[in-house]
């Protein structure tokens, strides 16, 4: 059922930050496999941010690693403390989100973790399910447990305090909240980023204080994006959606910078620690980034899409941004053909996500950014009545045919 407890380990380590402690790791996984038993693995999910990208994936596809392996995966949406809202890295509080948002954002990750994680090998769990339960008596015994210097230590914490920032004392509940969910499930491994540290170590002292196994922390490190340097962001749109169009997503990965491809293939892809040094190697002798570019569009949106819509993509890429010309396969829009202008059509591509709003739309323009059939337009053209199997270009990547 499993492989030998030194191979997983390989796997395990592979594109890690750092691991509390390896040494009980091992001998975890030496347990697991001399009685054949999966650990479980946990993951919690703060529900206040419901799209997923591939700096969020990076964690996920960790899991999903073990998970190949034959572990047993938990994920915890934290509809419970989701009430509260983790601080972390807050310069104040972070607002209570409603138990209707809560379950709507649950749903939507749901919906997107499952493109990579095997959803029949996984369970879902809502941690109101204990939470909620516990009596005010076994709050406090919960609190008891730590201190109010142990929970300053969060850097979050002593920077609002020694700004004078205002702490809740709900606040202080959280990490003990999410320290909870790794006792209640047993959690032998807690997965995250480094972000989370102060949480997750959280969970390994409860349980010692509640006389159990320690779980192992496991932590990855943070993605940078599209610009090479801050980490991967919506807001700073250097970002890879995993909701994102196939052709879109394999363009975005073809502009990671040359720099940071190896660390793509260690994040972002399940391919073995050995090959991803091979691939190192041939870069060191001199192979074009570009060609393993190529490779690496192709792995990480087959992850997602499967090989026929990798084959589409490529084909997209190579035609719209190697030969420069308009591709076949392309989203199609109905409009009233010999009707509505290019002025007109502004609410259906925002309300088609192809542009956010009028003002950027109009900017692009002025910018060079747009054209119709393969020649750019000008202000002055978007009065220019649309006719059947007219193509909307919109920056390098958006791409839409009008029909009737």
């Amino acid at each position: 059922m499993f492989l030998k407890p030194e191979e997983q380990l390989e796997i395990i380590q592979k594109g890690i930050d750092q691991i509390v402690n390896e040494e009980e790791l091992l001998a975890k996984l030496e347990q697991s496999f001399k009685e054949q038993k999966p650990l479980t693995i946990k993951l919690g999910l703060d529900p206040s941010a419901p799209d997923i990208h591939l700096g969020h994936a990076v964690v996920l596809r960790k899991i999903k690693q073990m998970q190949d392996l034959g572990h047993r995966v938990v994920i915890i949406i934290g509809d419970f403390t989701g009430r509260i809202g983790d601080p972390t890295g807050k310069a104040k509080g972070r607002v209570a989100l409603s138990d209707e948002i809560v379950k709507e954002h649950a749903k939507t990750y749901c919906e997107q973790i499952f493109k990579i994680l095997d959803e029949e090998k996984t369970t879902v769990r809502f941690n109101s399910e204990w939470l909620s339960k516990l009596t005010f008596e076994e709050v406090i015994k919960l609190a008891a447990t730590t201190s109010v210097a142990r929970i300053l230590e969060r850097d979050d914490f002593q920077k609002r305090y020694n700004n004078q920032v205002p702490i809740g004392i709900h606040e202080f509940f959280y990490p003990l909240m999410q320290a909870y969910d790794s006792v209640e499930i047993l959690a032998d491994i807690e997965l995250g980023g480094t972000d989370q540290t102060f949480n997750i170590l959280m969970g390994r002292t409860l349980q010692k204080h509640l006389g159990l196994e320690k779980q192992i922390a496991i932590f990855m490190p943070l993605l940078e994006g599209l610009d090479g340097v801050e980490k991967m962001s919506k807001s700073l749109g250097n970002y890879i959606g995993v909701n994102e169009a196939p052709e879109v997503m394999f363009k975005k990965i073809m502009e990671v910078p040359d720099a940071l491809i190896i660390k793509y293939f260690e994040l972002a892809t399940d391919e073995h620690p050995r090959v991803i040094k091979e691939v190192e190697n041939r870069l060191l002798k001199g192979e074009n980034p570009r060609d393993i570019k190529l490779e690496l569009a192709e792995i990480i949106t087959t992850l997602y899409y499967g090989e026929e819509a990798v084959k589409e993509a490529k084909q997209f890429f190579e035609t719209a941004f190697q030969k420069k010309q308009i591709p076949d396969n392309i989203p199609s829009m109905l409009i009233e053909i010999g009707k509505e202008s290019v002025l007109d059509i502004i609410p259906a591509l925002i309300a088609k996500n192809y542009i956010k709003s009028k003002s950027e739309f109009m900017r692009l323009i002025k910018q060079n950014g747009v054209s119709l059939n393969g020649e750019k337009i000008t202000v002055d053209d978007t009065d220019q009545i649309l006719m059947n199997g007219e193509v909307l270009q919109i920056g390098k990547k958006r791409f839409v045919r009008f029909l009737k």
